[in-house]
């Protein structure tokens, strides 16, 4: 079996905000709009004016915290009530799950993603990752329906601060740091070996244009090398996730950051600098002498990722012990990776995370 799933259409575009209107029409004219305050901010007043253009009526209802069941279920609530024919999500990753949980649970009503961030693969991804309201992880819940089309703006990219961008290319590095160790014992499997291709072009793509673009982002520039990266972090990251198979090959990094986000002093730390610091702990338990892979861990310092992490509450030897028993990974999965995946042997590497210069 061989399932690939992808948003309907995808849109990138310098100054696109000022002409959704005209790729939103067809889809919709009664719109849910599903935002953050400063992502509103960031897209008008261009965007509203080309909805009003183009007769598409809308209402707005901000989300300020997390993307949590609460907040799914009021957007389905007030979505059924408005008689919307779609949400349209403008802003970061929570905005954007939000609304595909959202829609994924109502009939005849479509999902439009307008990703104001390149932090994350969300607007693409076939999962929606929701979180109680402190921020820790509950689970990635799948996606039956995808967007029906995803629109980026790189001009509002651009303006972002650039931590967000070195965020979604760590992010999108660990594609390939989980899923190549599966080929090791799974050579046969296509899914597999598209996922791992996907992720070898974003890597490749960090490599040759990772350094210019975060540049262009911070002087505000949408520039080539910024949109090569934008669709690296979004549509290169999302398509490896979108291919599965029988074979399940969640990533090991990424269950490590579902734990981290139960850490409040960790609140801070973005998505990717999570899984950053989690591909620096696998990497300890993958290489297996006591030194972690030295390409990975300059990339990792390229793309500012946190090698360490801060002081934590009562005595760290034993929150470092607690927080190694308390990561979640399917045992079938642990079973297909090339490398011991133990509560101890975990432990040891957070240990040596501590250590490492």
């Amino acid at each position: 079996m061989l399932a690939i799933k992808s948003p309907q259409a995808y849109l990138q575009q310098a100054g696109i905000r000022a002409r959704a209107g005209e790729h939103i029409r067809p889809i919709a004219t009664h719109l849910r709009i599903l935002s953050s305050p400063r992502a509103w901010q960031a897209v008008n007043p261009e965007l509203t004016q080309s909805l009003e253009s183009q007769g598409i009526r809308w209402q707005l209802e901000l989300l300020d915290g997390e993307c949590t069941d609460e907040a799914i279920s009021q957007l389905k609530a007030n979505t059924t009530q408005q008689g919307a024919e779609a949400i349209l999500a403008v802003g970061g990753g929570r905005v954007l799950d939000c609304a595909k949980a959202a829609g994924d649970g109502l009939d005849k009503v479509a999902v439009i993603n307008f990703a104001t961030l390149a932090a994350t693969c969300a607007a693409w991804s076939p999962v929606a990752i929701v979180y109680n309201a402190q921020g820790a992880h509950l689970r990635s819940q799948p996606l039956r329906n995808m967007p029906a089309l995803v629109l980026v703006d790189s001009e509002i990219i651009a303006r972002s601060d650039a931590r967000y961008l070195n965020a979604g290319i760590v992010d999108a590095l660990a594609k390939w740091y989980e899923f190549r160790p599966y080929q090791r014992h799974n050579p046969d499997s296509l899914a597999l070996d598209l996922k791992v291709m996907a992720a070898q072009r974003a890597v490749d793509a960090y490599r040759q244009w990772g350094d210019e673009a975060v540049e262009a982002n911070r002087q505000q520039q949408a520039t080539f090398a910024l949109e090569r990266i934008i669709d690296a972090n979004i549509v290169l990251a999302g398509l490896a996730n979108s291919m599965r198979d029988t074979l399940p090959t969640p990533g090991y990094a990424h269950a490590i950051h579902n734990r981290l986000t139960g850490l409040p002093e960790l609140h801070p730390w973005l998505h990717g600098e999570k899984v950053g610091f989690s591909l620096l702990v696998q990497s300890f338990m993958e290489q297996g002498n006591g030194e972690p892979d030295p390409a990975l861990v300059a990339l990792l310092r390229r793309f500012a990722a946190p090698l360490k992490l801060p002081a934590l509450a009562g005595d760290r030897a034993a929150a470092l012990h607690r927080l190694a028993a308390e990561v979640r990974f399917p045992a079938a999965s642990a079973a297909r990776l090339p490398f011991d995946v133990s509560p101890a042997a975990l432990e040891q590497a957070l240990i040596a995370t501590d250590h490492f210069s």
